[in-house]
């Protein structure tokens, strides 16, 4: 049997409901992208209430860091499963999500309704102009920690290459950016690896009965959802579609949302036509203003889509369904990995192969990244017209600056840029 979910001596278990507020407040406050809400979690649970300590937190972000899937709300979930076990995993995960998810759902519904009101497309225009600055300054900072690895910095050109000039899917990069690290690190000293082993003996090996166990309960929760779509809609139906889609989606996101995002666009934007180009722009900049986990914006995605294609639904039923489908499908995977993992987190965070994959697969999301950054360049600098729109080109440059060289965060400059958006169209 695994150990049982409680904080050790350095942390102190609090009263379920005082907790259970404290996620109800964390899924309301926790805008700033993963890092202004890791950074929260520490701030309040480890320096102030003290419920976890500084070793646990700290390996619990290490491994959720190397998992697909949005890190912040993976971290929320394994401190609620450590303290609570699988009802505080469960609601602090869900908490983490939900007020982003209903907030979402409403500028979603704003955004279609107002699709051909003028004052809300220039606003739009102006988000749209502050994405290009955003994942600008993201492509920056990844690239910070790829060149501090001289040996795998030229996997982000060849993955750039790759996609940009010969179609390769983004799957595929990561299955070979991850073999690549594998090799790599296959030098690895094996006398690491049993130290490491020594000193975290006090984890337990992973009995294979939990694993089968958690797997059911995974399969069960995908598959009923599943088949209720298609039998509803259809197997060759938009929602069952989704439900695939944003299963293998949640699977390869690696590196957070901004790394997911050329995959949905090479799928959902190029391959399905479910939306625009000018659509994912406006959906990342909506979900940059939301709390919660910036991969949100997938279930923007799913909303516009199924907005789109309604078929014998109405458009808003239609949507809201769509949305919820994405949602379902995009987190349970995260929701599975931690149950799954927590009990042996200390061990695989110190393994150095591991490391290496996953050192490999950052460098290619950063060279994927710079291709959907020049595809977006192109829509929002250019325009439709091919011509250079001098007007949002200097809200992108003014919004950049803004965030690299004052102390304002993402959300406010994403409201600068849609109130300029809003003056100057």
């Amino acid at each position: 049997m695994h150990p049982e979910p409680v904080a050790d001596r350095e942390g102190i278990v609090p009263p379920w409901r005082e907790a259970m507020w404290f996620w109800i407040k964390l899924g309301c406050i926790s805008f700033g992208g993963p890092a202004g809400q890791i950074a929260i979690m520490h701030k309040e649970l480890v320096q102030q209430k003290r419920w976890i300590s500084e070793s646990q937190f700290t390996h619990a972000l290490n491994f959720c860091m190397i998992l697909p899937g949005p890190e912040a709300q993976q971290l929320a979930t394994y401190l609620g499963w450590r303290m609570h076990g699988a009802r505080g995993g469960i609601f602090a995960g869900i908490w983490f999500i939900l007020p982003s998810a209903l907030l979402l759902l409403g500028l979603s519904w704003l955004a279609m309704i107002g699709a051909h009101w003028t004052w809300l497309q220039s606003l739009f225009l102006g988000l749209q102009a502050a994405v290009i600055a955003l994942i600008a300054e993201a492509l920056m900072r990844m690239g910070k920690k790829v060149w501090s690895l001289p040996s795998l910095k030229w996997i982000a050109p060849l993955s750039w290459i790759l996609m940009q000039w010969v179609h390769v899917s983004f799957i595929a990069i990561v299955i070979m950016a991850a073999l690549i690290g594998f090799w790599h690190s296959r030098h690895a000293s094996t006398t690491s690896e049993e130290s490491t082993a020594a000193s975290t003996d006090r984890t337990p090996t992973f009995p294979i009965k939990r694993l089968l166990r958690v797997a059911g309960i995974g399969l069960s929760l995908w598959l009923l959802p599943m088949a209720g779509l298609c039998y509803q809609f259809g197997v060759t139906s938009l929602f069952a579609k989704m439900g695939l889609f944003f299963t293998k989606a949640a699977w390869v996101t690696f590196g957070g949302a901004y790394a997911v995002l050329p995959y949905v666009a090479q799928q959902a934007v190029d391959h399905y036509q479910w939306l625009s180009h000018e659509h994912m722009m406006t959906g990342l900049a909506l979900a940059e203003t939301t709390p919660g986990p910036l991969i949100m914006v997938l279930q923007f995605v799913g909303f516009v889509a199924a907005w789109h294609h309604h078929s014998d639904l109405t458009p808003l039923v239609s949507a809201c369904l769509g949305a919820a489908v994405t949602t379902w499908f995009t987190f349970l995977p995260s929701f599975l990995m931690i149950f799954a993992t927590a009990p042996y987190l200390e061990r695989w965070t110190q393994k150095p192969r591991l490391r290496g994959v996953m050192q490999a697969i950052s460098a290619a999301v950063m060279g994927v990244m710079a291709q959907l950054f020049w595809v977006l360049l192109q829509h929002s600098w250019l325009g439709a017209k091919q011509t250079p729109q001098w007007t949002w080109i200097g809200v992108s440059l003014l919004a950049f600056w803004l965030l690299k060289k004052t102390r304002l965060g993402a959300v406010s400059v994403i409201l600068l840029s849609a109130l300029a958006g809003y003056l100057l169209g």
